[in-house]
This record gives structure tokens, C-alpha cells and sequence, in this order.
């Protein structure tokens, strides 16, 4: 999500995207080792399976300070005696324990490699005690930067968040960061101080009172989780809820906001169900009914936490009151709610193994807006949308990035995968074959971590398209297709230009008002035409330049 927040944030404040500025995005043509350590599947941590966390935290507010442990349990997979667990500085490590024995820690920047005494049987279930402390990294400007937003609210009270996509959890709790090993359950434990409230993921279990003027709160997460996806939430809140009828039945909706924003948030949350029965149709099942759905208010714009959506856009319509689109039709829905909660069945139902392949969450999910305006407004509504998010491509680089790493493609993975997405929906030419392969793709990979290829050889097996060049178009290169046609001897001339080997989509165009399909590719075609004076209207559904040659 912050990659879309920040590309959008500049484009409202400039109206203008120049790549120069766009330093968040440029190619990061050198690597080092830590980047290696975070980014790919050392065999530290190939040979275990991560099966539980407990993280149990306390945080104290005053001295931005945060201390505790996370029990981590997993399964031998291969026998190894040193593991990896990732924790990033300024925090540290304090002990690791096996069996109340504490063991040898050995720490490369942000990774730490734990020499275990025990043997490691293939098969077995282990655990281990990671103990740290310390003042995580301050988010300057949440989320986009990540960490910790130690905030007050207008009453002067705490009000604390984290967020961490990309940067990663281990900013903030030690953990396995790296994202094809999702954890299949988890306990979080937080104690902080009396007259606030945390909210975290999934379900509360228990609240206790403690003698030191402060309280603890138990979440239990009985789905599996991606790491960023965990969250803490401190603050004055109050709550709200309601029913949702849904397809696997009740599903709790849950709201948490501050206590001055109740009335205001009764009102604006509405859009919370809407979001649910459009996605749903579209989707499939919420994908975590065990755990429940929350809103919870938070000191910046928003993340996808799953289970625990955060919520900033100041009860406005459209991004901050503002439509992305420019059409209109943004302003017909929040942004956030209607955003980040698409991730949970994009990002937190489906999730990427490397953070490379980051477009499955974003590109789905910016989609997920117009497929919520075309549920609610229309198909008109819908495609006006996502063609007016036209306007915040860059084609800077490709959307995927560099792999083992923990490299981002460019944020074109937003709006132009969106748009990607909207010119193959033209391309099945059956709206209802198009929401069955969506629901599909949230059923074959229901809580599974995948890769590009996976999702690419979904896409085209089911489509009945072979879909490898327009892929290799979209996604690995930055060139826009460009149609180049003209008139000539009676004929309709045209072409493919600035493609990929291989590109031949064909695309869906009006001659005098007829509609009809034309089958263009690298080299000259042309259609016969019933008169001399010929109007051509090209779909603009289909993302593409076109050029009407004269000579």
C-alpha cells in the first residue's frame, strides 16, 4: 500500500509525476549482502518450517520503548544447527533460550544466526525464546517510511501504530521476515498502559488488569499471516460493530476508533459492508471469517493489517476528499476502506513469496476499486475509473523487481497492473467467465504464498489465452503498445510497434459505428473497407497508445 500512497500523495500536491522525483522508486543498481540476508531463503532458514508465534511485548509510550519476547515454534524440515531470525537495529537481541538454555547468537547487521546445542530432528516441532528491547525506528511519515508512529491524539492521549510493508516486521518484533513462510497461527500479547486500548489482529482472547497500572490484551490470529501484517494499535479507543450476512455465513465486523469520532464513524463506515458484498461477488468469501473484520483507526492514512485494516483518510470520500481517477467517480467510495481492505484477499489471502513479485497484491487490489464502482455504480462507472488512474503511470521500469533481495518493482504496480487487469477482462469478453477465474484464483490459492508464475499460468490456463507475451509486455517491460494504423487504398492498414517478441493482442475497435475485432502484430495488416470514408474509434478499455500514421 505506501508505494500507492506516496505516487498518489505527490501527484495530488504537483499534479505532476516526473520520474525525476521519484526516488522512492528508482532502480537500486547495487545490492549488498544485508540486502541478500533479508531477501532471500538462506539456508538458515530453509530448513525449518514456521508453524506459531507468540509475541509477547510490552510498550511504554513515554520512553518510545518496547521490550519482551517472541516464542517461536517450527517443524524440522532438514537438519541444521543454526537458525536465522531478523531483527532490525536499533533494537537488539538480548537472549535466545532453547529449553531454558540459553544459546550463542551470532549478528550480521539486521540478521541473527542462532547456534542451536539441541540436535534437530527431522519431523520434530521446536521452539525457541528470542528476548529483545530497545526504541524501534520512528516512522517519520507512516506508512511509507515504516516503524513506529508514537503520536498523541487531540486529547492528548497516546496513540501509537505500527506499519512496516517492505521495510519489514523485523523493524519492529523479531521474527522469520522474509514472506514465503507465513506463520499458521498466532498469539499476540501486548501490555500498555492503563486507559488505552490495542487492538491488534484477529480475536481478543483475554484482557487483563495488571497491578502496575497497566493492562495486557491477548489477540489470537487462527489463520495463517504474512509478517507485515501483524500490527499493534494504542490509543483512546471505543468500538462499534455490526453482522455482516456473508457467504460462509456471519461475519463480525468490528470497528475501533477514537473516542471523539464515534458518531462520525457510525455514519462514514458504511462503506465497510458495501465493501464486503463487492467483494465477495467478485472474490469469493472474505477469507478470514475465523478471525473477523476491523477497521481501526490509526495516527496515518492506513495499511492492509490483516484482519485489522487501518484507517486514516479523516472520514473523507476519494483519497484525503481528492479522486484519483479525476473523473468524478473516485469520490464515490473511501479510498482507504474500499483499498486496503481489497488486500485481504489480495496480499493477505494471496501473498507474494518475494517481495519482487509485490504486483500480485497491488495490481489485483487497485483493481479491486473499479470492481467495487462496478458492482455498486456500473460497468460505465467502473471502466471511467481505472481509465482516468491512467494519469499516475510512470513507466519508469518493470513492475517486477529484482528477486532474493527484497527489491520492489516500480509503483506502476498499482495502476498500470490495474489497467493491465481491465484490458485482459476486454480480452475473456465474458464478464461473468472474468469473476469466476477472480474467485478462482482466491480459492486455488486460498492462504498459500505464490510466485508470478504461478499466477501467470492460472491466468492464461483459465482464461484459454496464452497469456506469456502479454505478461512479458505489462509486467517486465516499461514500452506502452502502440497500435500505428492508417487509411489507405480502401484498406485499414495497422500494427503492433514498441513490443515484445511474440505480442499480438488483439484488440476490439468500431469502424462507422460497427464493433468489431482486429488481430494485429509486428507486421503491416489490413482489413478491407466497404467505403472510402472510414471512421475508426479505437477501445479505450484496452490500456495502449495508438498513431495514425499519415505518410
Amino acid at each position: 500500500m505506501k508505494n500507492v500512497l506516496f505516487l498518489i500523495t505527490c501527484f495530488i500536491a504537483s499534479s505532476c509525476l516526473s520520474q525525476k522525483n521519484q526516488s522512492l522508486f528508482q532502480d537500486q543498481n547495487k545490492f549488498t549482502k544485508q540486502d541478500t540476508l533479508r531477501g532471500s531463503i538462506t539456508p538458515e532458514r530453509e530448513w525449518w518450517d514456521l508453524t506459531y508465534y507468540h509475541l509477547d511485548i510490552k510498550v511504554q509510550p513515554e520512553e518510545k520503548f518496547i521490550s519482551g519476547k517472541n516464542t517461536i515454534q517450527y517443524t524440522v524440515l532438514k537438519e541444521n544447527n543454526t537458525l536465522q531470525v531478523d531483527l532490525q537495529s536499533p533494537l537488539q537481541i538480548t537472549k535466545v533460550t532453547q529449553n531454558n538454555k540459553e544459546l550463542e547468537v551470532e549478528h550480521q547487521g539486521n540478521a541473527h544466526f542462532i547456534k542451536l546445542q539441541e540436535k534437530q530432528n527431522i519431523g520434530e516441532v521446536k521452539t525457541i525464546d528470542v528476548y529483545y528491547e530497545g526504541k524501534p525506528k520512528e516512522a517519520v511519515n507512516a506508512p511509507w517510511d515504516g516503524g513506529l508512529s508514537w503520536k498523541k491524539d487531540k486529547n492528548n492521549n497516546h496513540f501509537i501504530a505500527t506499519s512496516c510493508q517492505g521495510l519489514g516486521a523485523s523493524v519492529w518484533w523479531p521474527n522469520k521476515d522474509h514472506m514465503y513462510d507465513e506463520v499458521d497461527s498466532m498469539l499476540i500479547s501486548v501490555t500498555n498502559p492503563k486507559g488505552l486500548t490495542n487492538i491488534s489482529n484477529g480475536r481478543l482472547r483475554d484482557l487483563v488488569v495488571n497491578k502496575d497500572n497497566t493492562v495486557t490484551s491477548h489477540w489470537f490470529v487462527s489463520n495463517p499471516i504474512n509478517n507485515y501484517g501483524v500490527n499493534i494499535n494504542i490509543g483512546d479507543y471505543v468500538h462499534f460493530s455490526e453482522v455482516y450476512a456473508g457467504e460462509k455465513g456471519d461475519l463480525d465486523m468490528d470497528y475501533f476508533v477514537l473516542r471523539d469520532n464515534l458518531e462520525k464513524a457510525k455514519k462514514h463506515f458504511k462503506d465497510a459492508p458495501k465493501m464486503i458484498e463487492a467483494f465477495e461477488h467478485w472474490f469469493g468469501p472474505y477469507p478470514f471469517y475465523e478471525d473477523g473484520f476491523k477497521l481501526v483507526e490509526a495516527p496515518y492514512l492506513g495499511m492492509e493489517h490483516q484482519s485489522s485494516i487501518t484507517y486514516g483518510n479523516k472520514y473523507k470520500k476519494g483519497y484525503l476528499g481528492n479522486d484519483l481517477s479525476g473523473t468524478g467517480e473516485g469520490l464515490k467510495f473511501d479510498f482507504i476502506i474500499i483499498h486496503e481492505s481489497g488486500h485481504e484477499w489480495f496480499a493477505n489471502n494471496i501473498t507474494n513469496k518475494d517481495i519482487a513479485d509485490m504486483w500480485i497484491h497491488e495490481s489485483f487490489t487497485a483493481y479491486s476499486e473499479n470492481l467495487f464502482l462496478d458492482y455498486h455504480f456500473g460497468k460505465e462507472s467502473s471502466a471511467k475509473y481505472v481509465i482516468g488512474t491512467r494519469r499516475a503511470i510512470l513507466n519508469d521500469k518493470p513492475i517486477i523487481g529484482a528477486y532474493h533481495v527484497n527489491n520492489e518493482g516500480s509503483s506502476d504496480m498499482y495502476y498500470k497492473g490495474a489497467n493491465m487487469l481491465h484490458t485482459l477482462r476486454q480480452l475473456v469478453e465474458d464478464d461473468e467467465k472474468w469473476r469466476q477465474i477472480l474467485r478462482g484464483l482466491n480459492q486455488e490459492f486460498y492462504h498459500q504464498t505464490v510466485n508470478t508464475e504461478q499466477i501467470e499460468n492460472y491466468l492464461s490456463k483459465h482464461t484459454g489465452i496464452d497469456l506469456t507475451a502479454f505478461f512479458n509486455q505489462y509486467l517486465r517491460d516499461v514500452r506502452i503498445p502502440t497500435l500505428e494504423y492508417k487509411i489507405e487504398d480502401s484498406e485499414l492498414k495497422f500494427r503492433w510497434t514498441n513490443i515484445v517478441i511474440d505480442f499480438d493482442m488483439p484488440i476490439q475497435i468500431k469502424l462507422n459505428g460497427i464493433e468489431q475485432w482486429i488481430y494485429p502484430n509486428k507486421d503491416w495488416k489490413s482489413l478491407k473497407l466497404q467505403q472510402n470514408k472510414t471512421d475508426v474509434v479505437l477501445d479505450e478499455d484496452f490500456y495502449i497508445k495508438t498513431k495514425l500514421v499519415t505518410w
